[in-house]
């Protein structure tokens, strides 16, 4: 792959992707396969004016003997250097950068309950800090492929072949491959932004899905939230900021506790490093009571079990069948392009920053205006060719929203 493409998508992630604040500190977190893309990164950020980038490196071979020796004790802790780690995060206000790769399988053959309850403690033990620095500061994800993923994506292609093609998928569905990125990304966000508020002004009350493949399937909209799209706005500071790239996705919080039916998947979820394919999940008064699946079925059931919200929703998201990554005819096996790929909900912790007058309100006031609050929050795609998705509005109007898995509005 040209190097001054790949340049070009550093400097996109650093600059449109979290737009730091000269003097700023960064932590970027990354596969230690990828560490030669960080550098060009933590390059770019150093042009910027940022203070310190500090780099963690993701070993999931490592991550998978630290499961399958430690003793669920140990195992279930974070050290006290740790937690200190995010007290810094949470004093400081860094920008927070995630290069994702492939890590389907990562963890295969693990003790999948001792994984689950030893994550649920683990981020039981941060979650203050993570509620004082959610919002504040600006964080991205964006993908970048190791010859793993690459060889999952094109298994028909030579180990170098499905590196190529699969760096030229990531840089064309973000935007990168041709052109200027960053003027390339501002069309964009003025675009996708423009439907946001649309269906702002409809002032949605409910939808109600239906698909030939089973779905079936009603949520109600919190009126107070907004829906939102493209780049994102720092809650002290005000810097508008691109938490993923690639990015098609029009979305918003529903009601906690506030949906009824069914709904089938149609893409792999890549969840804990292991992958769910071919599932089921069907709620009743707001809460998962069952699932199914082909394969991961206990990965999926350990989530629900988490906590409380993890079996309640706290996204649903808008995407075209036809948007630019479900026309290169790839599963990706990473939920950040796959769920970029058609339309999908979230399992666990709702986006408070969609609340009207977030800011102002304790974390009960949240909670209380309807605002799922969960260790988790976990994408999962629904869309289809067929997709129908009926809007109903404050008055009882229907309003078509998606028909045949396009917008129709």
């Amino acid at each position: 792959m040209n190097i001054e493409k790949i340049r070009s998508y550093a400097k996109l992630i650093a600059k449109v992707g979290t737009n730091p604040l000269k003097g700023q500190d960064v932590m970027l977190t990354c596969d230690i396969e990828v560490s030669d893309f960080a550098h060009l990164v933590v390059e770019e950020f150093y042009k910027l004016g940022v203070r310190k980038v500090f780099v963690d490196y993701i070993d999931n071979r490592l991550a998978k003997l630290n499961c399958l020796y430690q003793d669920e004790e140990a195992y279930s802790v974070l050290e006290s250097f740790e937690i200190e780690k995010q007290a810094y995060i949470a004093r400081t206000i860094p920008c927070r950068v995630y290069l994702e790769s492939y890590e389907g399988n990562a963890m295969e053959g693990i003790d999948i309950g001792k994984y689950s309850r030893a994550s649920s403690k683990k981020r039981s033990m941060i979650l203050k800090y993570r509620d004082i620095y959610d919002n504040k500061c600006q964080w991205c994800i964006a993908g970048v492929p190791t010859r793993t993923w690459a060889k999952e994506v094109f298994p028909n292609l030579s180990d170098e072949e499905a590196y190529e093609a699969l760096w030229e998928a990531i840089l064309k569905t973000s935007r990168a491959l041709e052109g200027d990125p960053i003027e390339n990304w501002r069309k964009h966000d003025e675009n996708i932004r423009e439907k946001a508020k649309l269906l702002n002004d409809l002032n949605l009350r409910k939808l109600i899905y239906h698909s030939k493949n089973g779905t079936d399937f009603w949520l109600l909209l919190n009126e107070k939230c907004k829906w939102l799209a493209g780049g994102e706005e720092t809650s002290e500071s005000k810097v508008y900021f691109q938490p993923n790239i690639p990015t098609e996705e029009v979305f918003t919080t529903p009601i906690a506790g506030k949906c009824e039916g069914v709904v089938v998947a149609t893409k792999p979820l890549i969840l804990n490093g292991q992958v769910v394919e071919n599932f089921k999940i069907w709620f009743k008064n707001g809460k998962v009571e069952k699932v199914e699946a082909e394969k991961g079925l206990n990965a999926l059931e350990e989530l629900i079990k988490m906590d409380e919200g993890s079996a309640m929703l706290g996204e649903c998201a808008l995407v075209p069948y036809s948007s630019p990554i479900n026309q290169t005819n790839l599963i990706f096996k990473s939920t950040l392009f796959d769920e970029n790929a058609c339309c999908h909900l979230a399992l666990g912790r709702g986006f408070e920053n969609l609340l009207e007058g977030y800011e102002k309100m304790t974390k009960e006031e949240i909670i209380e205006a309807g605002i799922n609050y969960s260790l988790n929050h976990v994408d999962f795609m629904i869309g289809s060719e067929d997709l129908s998705i009926i809007g109903i509005d404050k008055s009882g109007k229907e309003i078509e929203i998606f028909k045949d898995g396009e917008w129709a509005i």
